[in-house]
């Protein structure tokens, strides 16, 4: 099993570390437009390997992408870099859309050259337009992006938190854009099956703990940032774990990005992963708000989508 990343900046290199460290592949092939930091990337991570499971890790030009089963695409200017840190901004991660476009159209016909029958994972923000972008450039539907997976966990671990259990036991998950309009599916939320407004401790508002939840997911990158100047190793295991799924042929339920021709775009719905990309797309129980939610999450990421294709 064979994987490549586009792209050794930060989340890069933590796709790469995450791989490495989970055994997700046998083979891995790293490609920057400066080999020198590819190179780099690759050799600090050989160093380390003895220890994880083996691996056969290298850098390459785009034509060593050829046999990969899976291509992560994560090239691009980053939130910090590309001024998308602003809470008060609508546009959130959008705002870097063009400038990675532009980037995008350089590189993936270059990957799907060297590696046409690979899935491509779209890990670059804004995920979701990017992958419509990218399936337009390699000609067929085998792209995927990171969409909601990693707010989904967010919102686990933040409301694991305040209820004092094991994210593990907390069943919930967000839909729709990987972004400012994305949806918290409150409705379905539970607690080791038990509804969550069931599931409080003593005391506790719902109102209050879904405002306060709900800020802490929606902003989470952007903390991390201020933090650490990049958000990249819960985007570096979560990619990791979607190609597993690709790459295993799991069958996995995902809420992650795939083209939705209900809506005519790629958004974050559970998914069904498996060698060929996604398979079947379902449908969550939601309420009549986070239905509406849902169509304005679309509407976002339609009207995203006609600035870089128009």
């Amino acid at each position: 099993m064979k994987i490549g990343i586009a792209g050794a900046g930060r989340v890069g290199a933590a796709c790469a570390l995450s791989l490495v460290t989970r055994g997700s592949a046998r083979e891995i092939v790293i490609v920057d437009r400066t080999r020198a930091r590819a190179k780099a990337v690759a050799a600090d991570l050989r160093y380390g390997a003895p220890l994880c499971p083996e691996v056969a890790l290298r850098d390459g030009d785009y034509a060593e992408l050829a046999g990969a089963d899976l291509v992560m695409l994560t090239a691009g200017v980053n939130e910090r870099s590309g001024g998308a840190t602003d809470r008060g901004d609508p546009k959130g991660r959008l705002k870097l859309l063009e400038t990675n476009a532009g980037i995008y159209r350089d590189v993936v016909p270059k990957v799907v050259a060297a590696a046409p029958g690979a899935v491509l994972l779209v890990v670059t923000d804004p995920p979701d337009p990017l992958a419509d972008l990218a399936r337009r450039l390699a000609g067929h539907d085998r792209v995927l992006s990171t969409g909601t997976l990693l707010d989904s966990l967010r919102l686990r671990v933040h409301l694991a938190a305040r209820l004092g259990v094991d994210p593990v036991s907390v069943e919930a998950q967000v839909v729709g854009e990987h972004g400012t309009s994305e949806v918290l599916l409150w409705s379905s939320a539970r607690v080791g099956g038990v509804p969550l407004a069931e599931a409080l401790p003593a005391g506790t508002s719902l109102e209050d703990l879904r405002s306060g939840v709900e800020h802490d997911v929606r902003y989470a990158n952007i903390a991390i940032i201020e933090g650490n100047e990049a958000s990249q190793f819960g985007i570096g295991i979560v990619s990791a774990r979607i190609a597993e799924a690709v790459l295993r042929d799991e069958r996995a339920v995902l809420p992650i990005g795939a083209y939705n021709a209900d809506y005519g775009v790629t958004l974050s719905l559970p998914s069904v992963v498996g060698r060929e990309g996604v398979s079947r797309i379902l449908q969550p129980t939601m309420s009549d708000e986070e239905r509406r939610s849902l169509a304005q999450s679309a509407e976002v990421l339609r009207q995203a989508l006609q600035r870089i294709t128009s």
